[in-house]
């Protein structure tokens, strides 16, 4: 065998959503986020597009994106759709962070490649963020509410007219104990076709 298939196993199974509430107050180190992104380009990609583009919030950067998000929840949304624990929960899930990434995907010019593809090669570039993120011992939530698919969130991140953000990447060092996972069975969801 090639690598030891047992800690590859582990990752890829201990894998969890950790949530921005459950994060300490330690700091994760800007190399760790460089190696989860050097990973990140090594998801696969029809056409070799690479259309994965990540924006960093870090230090002072984090107000910046908790203000972004929950100033313009605030002045875009209707009086009686307002809630304010949504305003509030859009500022502290990126002050409770030490790191956030934005995901976003950048459509090719000439659009050889159907774009669900290009969300499914960023989704796979996540994976492997999440990944190493589990091997370091990080907690990561990869989160698609609040202004996520808003065109003021594109506008905030710099993004062209047919690109997405798919999502802020939210990391942290646990303060709770490691969750536990379950999942269903492969006999639920798979079908062996043998002749």
């Amino acid at each position: 065998m090639k690598y030891n298939l047992s800690e590859i196993n582990e990752v890829i199974r201990n894998r969890r959503s950790v949530y921005p509430k459950q994060f300490s107050d330690r700091k994760v180190h800007r190399e760790m986020i460089e190696n989860m992104l050097e990973n990140a380009r090594w998801a696969p990609t029809h056409g070799l597009t690479q259309p994965w583009f990540f924006k960093v919030f870090m230090g002072d950067g984090l107000q910046k994106l908790a203000e972004f998000h929950s100033e313009t929840y605030k002045k875009i949304t209707p009086s009686e759709s307002f809630l304010v624990k949504k305003y509030d929960k859009l500022q502290s899930n990126a002050l409770q962070s030490s790191v956030v990434i934005a995901i976003c995907m950048k459509r090719q010019e000439i659009e050889k490649i159907p774009e669900i593809e290009e969300i499914e090669a960023v989704a796979c570039a996540v994976q492997n963020m999440h990944l190493t993120a589990t091997a370091f011992g990080l907690g990561a939530y990869w989160g698609s509410g609040g202004l996520t698919y808003s065109e003021e969130m594109k506008t905030f991140l710099g993004l062209k007219k047919k690109d997405k953000c798919l999502g802020l990447f939210y990391i942290g060092y646990p303060d709770i104990e490691w969750p536990k996972g379950q999942r269903k069975p492969i006999e639920y969801f798979t079908e062996w076709v043998t002749e």
